[in-house]
């Protein structure tokens, strides 16, 4: 059956596809006097600021400064400033520039400002990386967007890779691009930038941007082949476990694990275990005449991992009337009883 809602999104998307980001670049001097310094331009893409000089200056000194009154100093000895290394506050909130000659008067002042309508960026943006290579970008219309807004994904993971836009977006029922799908991410050491562009027939949309740490936004998977080996008597049980799977970590010491279990006849009765940074638990004062329920989760430490806790692993029962080694997947129903 052919797709008309499709088809509609489909032409849409290409109607209002490549508008460019709106902002105004504006200078002024430090005094009355004509400055030397002209034809001041900003590469927003390359963060590049750049200028004419009518005299031959052998060092200048640029600052750029955001709203929070944050700044960064470059001293070059040509008229370009590139601030790309040096970058990852986003742009949408304005930003400030100054170039000055060092030891004279001589200085620049020049502002980059968004343009377009109050309220229509797009508001609680957010993005989640889940099993492994997945990640999801998802946001909100701006809160004034006129009704025909359509809104646009790019993204850069480092600075030295491509920008792209977003190939599977998330559409509302009136085919607006409410977020967005990614297949094969991977985890850099470089923030990734995120910019979300908008058009309109009847306004000027308003850009958002941010950087982001995709470490920090990864939900870890549970860990592997848990199991729990039991002796009889009260000596224990050695419990272990791998570390969960992600595309940027290898080393089990970037892990810290929490571990729990409880009594399955009272579910109420939790054992508050230590947290642990190795893949090996011993459990002590086990009681071979009851069941436990044992389950772990990890979270980042000292590396390069998210340190929020990840999923847990898949309930596994060991305990009374269960073989020595236990890895049993434990299923939350009801046992009949019998009378």
């Amino acid at each position: 059956m052919f797709d008309t809602l499709g088809l509609i999104c489909m032409i849409w998307w290409y109607l209002m596809l490549f508008h460019p980001l709106h902002a105004d670049f504006q200078c002024m001097e430090s005094d009355t006097q004509e400055s030397p310094i002209t034809n001041v331009n900003v590469d927003w893409r390359k963060m590049e600021l750049s200028w004419e000089s009518s005299r031959n200056f052998s060092e200048y000194k640029c600052t750029i400064m955001d709203r929070d009154m944050e700044y960064i100093d470059i001293e070059v000895h040509s008229p370009l400033c590139n601030f790309q290394e040096e970058l990852d506050k986003p742009l949408h909130k304005g930003v400030f520039f100054n170039i000055e000659v060092p030891n004279t008067n001589i200085s620049k002042q020049c502002s980059f400002l968004p343009g377009g309508m109050n309220g229509s960026a797009i508001e609680n943006f957010s993005c989640v990386i889940y099993n492994i290579f997945l990640m999801n970008c998802t946001w909100q219309a701006g809160r004034d967007a006129p009704a025909d807004t359509q809104y646009f994904l790019y993204w850069q993971k480092s600075r030295d890779e491509e920008e792209m836009e977003c190939e599977l977006y998330i559409k509302d029922e009136n085919c607006r691009n409410m977020g967005c799908i990614f297949e094969n991410v991977s985890i850099g050491v470089e923030k990734a930038y995120f910019l979300v562009n908008g058009s309109s027939k009847d306004s000027v949309i308003q850009f958002y941007d941010e950087y982001i740490d995709l470490y920090k936004i990864e939900i870890l998977t549970a860990p592997l082949n848990v199991t729990a080996d039991c002796t009889r008597g009260s000596a224990g049980c050695i419990i272990t476990w791998h570390p969960p799977l992600t595309n940027h970590v290898e080393e089990s010491r970037c892990f810290q694990y929490e571990i729990s279990i409880q009594n399955k006849d009272e579910p109420k009765e939790e054992k508050k275990l230590p947290r642990v940074r190795d893949d090996r638990y011993e459990f002590q004062n086990y009681n071979e005449k009851k069941r436990y329920i044992l389950k772990i989760r990890a979270r980042g430490k000292n590396c390069l991992v998210s340190s929020n806790w990840g999923e847990w692993s898949e309930p596994i029962e060991f305990g009374a009337a269960i073989s020595r080694t236990y890895f049993l997947p434990y299923h939350n129903q009801e046992t009949n009883s019998v009378h």
